[in-house]
């Protein structure tokens, strides 16, 4: 048996753990039992949770020991320091040849340890600059549901734990094995795309709204904009528009230009069954296969896919 044991903290997510302990813990009739499933502490006893109840956690850090996989499933508040104790046994479960495993938060946890430097990571979408901010030699992937390097893995928000979790079951026993857990789960093996599609679509109004340029471009995006448009708008040349855009939104015009048009058809696909090509036209990207093309490049799946999961009923 494959040994996976989770690592917990107060207060411990319940539902990050439950993603780890669904995968890795729970028999089902008709699916073959390949991992052993268990939780330690670093102080055995009664651990708080973020469902307002404590439990019982009777293993200490030596369970990490004899784990072939190392799951932290979260680890709030993200700021929290790793003990000298819990680092030492980190360090120790990777040196003997066990994978670190992370869920959302987790990453926190394990890129203290140093393990990350240097490497791809993941993280909740709302975390990823703080981990970039706080681990600058780590290589921050905002958008990833999970990276896997094979002996460390971070997952993306915590529904990615599952992503990530059913990713390392195809990896440890292959792709039947996992797709026939994930029926028993009723969800998909794989889902399409990245973070991309779950992130906010960012406002085009407020202070950085450049003299009601933003809000001018994105009631006139069914127009064949370019950055000379807007610049004139302006009455400035399209360098001094680069200029403020670069130094007020931190990007280009044209980058936001399309940035605008996509978020709009993402609204569009949540809130209408028009067509993609009427679509494609409303947002001034002229064809179907232009915005699926500019749609796959910056949110990491195709309209289609994105309006079945997000179709507002």
């Amino acid at each position: 048996m494959h040994r996976v044991t989770a690592l917990v903290r107060p207060v411990q997510s319940t539902f990050e753990l439950g993603c780890a302990a669904e995968v890795f813990g729970t028999a089902r009739d008709g699916v073959p039992q390949r991992y052993a499933f268990g939780v330690c502490t670093e102080t055995p006893g009664a651990v708080e949770t973020s469902a307002g109840y404590a439990m019982s956690v009777s293993q200490g850090l030596g369970a990490l020991e004899s784990a072939d996989t190392v799951i932290i499933p979260g680890w709030q508040p993200v700021e929290a320091p790793l003990s000298p104790r819990v680092r030492r046994a980190l360090l120790k479960a990777h040196a003997r040849g066990a994978r670190l495993v992370t869920i959302c938060s987790g990453v926190f946890a394990l890129a203290r340890t140093g393990l990350l430097d240097g490497r791809s990571a993941t993280t909740h979408w709302a975390r990823a600059d703080r981990l970039r901010q706080e681990f600058p030699r780590v290589r921050v992937e905002p958008d990833a549901l999970y990276v896997d390097h094979g002996d460390v893995a971070t997952s993306a928000g915590a529904g990615a734990g599952l992503d990530l979790c059913l990713h390392l079951v195809r990896q440890d026993h292959g792709a039947g094995y996992a797709a026939l857990l994930a029926r028993h789960m009723v969800m998909p093996p794989q889902r399409d795309g990245g973070q991309a599609q779950f992130v906010p679509q960012p406002p085009h109004t407020g202070p950085d709204a450049l003299d009601g340029l933003l809000e001018w471009a994105g009631a006139h995006l069914g127009k064949p904009l370019s950055v000379g448009d807007l610049a004139a708008y302006l009455s400035v040349s399209p360098r001094t528009l680069a200029r403020r855009f670069a130094g007020r939104l931190g990007t280009s015009p044209g980058a936001w230009l399309l940035s605008r048009r996509i978020a709009e058809a993402r609204t569009l696909l949540e809130e209408t069954d028009l067509p993609v090509e009427a679509i494609a036209s409303r947002v001034g990207l002229a064809s179907a296969v232009n915005l699926r093309r500019r749609f796959r490049a910056q949110v990491g799946t195709t309209p289609g896919a994105y309006r079945r999961a997000f179709r507002v009923r």
